[in-house]
């Protein structure tokens, strides 16, 4: 694992944008091996730091907080744990 990851999950904000896409960028760079990728594989890299941004958000934006509870339109299965999934 990198070193250099931040926690981006806090109980006082949410992760900005920009250390979304950081991380993101961060992650992209350490799988594929490339600090700056060819032109011919630019369209990809950059497409997969997109998802990978948009799936912290999303994972980050679903998990319960301490004192917060889960939203009623979430499955029972999220706030209990189950694998099953």
């Amino acid at each position: 694992m990198c070193r250099s990851i931040k926690n981006l999950r806090r109980p006082d904000a949410s992760a900005s944008d920009e250390e979304l896409h950081a991380a993101a960028l961060q992650f992209v760079r350490k799988v594929t091996g490339y600090r700056v990728p060819s032109q011919a594989n630019r369209a990809i890299f950059d497409q997969a730091v997109l998802e990978i941004a948009a799936a912290t958000r999303t994972l980050l934006d679903g998990l319960a907080r301490h004192g917060r509870h889960i939203p009623a339109d979430r499955p029972d299965s999220v706030d209990n744990g189950d694998a099953s999934l």
